[in-house]
């Protein structure tokens, strides 16, 4: 999966069925707040969300950025994948 982190938009990007995907972000310090999933309309892989997001955590685990889910999708897919607890900042528990 080739995803793209537009910093004019402040979104990383991905292509599905030749659809756009987003994962909306802002900054603050070293953290990075998962804003807002836009999703093609009637669109339901959760196999395909869930493969986006690790791509994400991946790209804060190389980048050393701290993260804080804003959306309930995205606090479910921290419950799910505990691997990736460790880039919550200290405080915050899901």
């Amino acid at each position: 999966m080739e995803i793209k982190d537009n910093t004019f938009s402040r979104q990383f990007e991905t292509y599905v069925d030749e659809q756009l995907v987003t994962l909306e972000y802002s900054f603050q310090e070293k953290k990075i707040f998962l804003t807002r999933l836009n999703l093609p309309d009637d669109f339901a892989n959760e196999e395909f969300i869930n493969a986006f997001l690790k791509e994400i955590m991946e790209i804060a685990i190389e980048n050393k950025w701290k993260v804080v889910p804003i959306l309930p999708k995205i606090a479910l897919f921290f419950k799910k994948n505990s691997v990736y607890k460790e880039l919550l900042p200290p405080g915050i528990r899901i």
